[in-house]
């Protein structure tokens, strides 16, 4: 399956992973302040462990950061 994530494509072997699974593949230690949207629509921390990625989704992982 390939999807985009943060602007790089990736070709991933599972084809299906919810958004949790995802995570836990390419950020599994750093999982706290994060934000995520799928396809311009930001999906709640709620529904990462049900919602699944799918074929051609571009992914964005928004990290939190300090200072102004």
């Amino acid at each position: 399956m390939e999807i985009t994530i943060n602007n790089q494509v990736k070709n991933l072997s599972d084809k299906n992973l919810t958004v949790q699974q995802l995570l836990n593949l390419e950020i599994p230690d750093k999982q706290k302040g994060i934000a995520i949207a799928i396809n311009n629509t930001v999906v709640p921390r709620t529904e990462w462990e049900t919602k699944n990625i799918l074929q051609n989704d571009n992914i964005l992982i928004i990290k939190a950061t300090q200072g102004g």
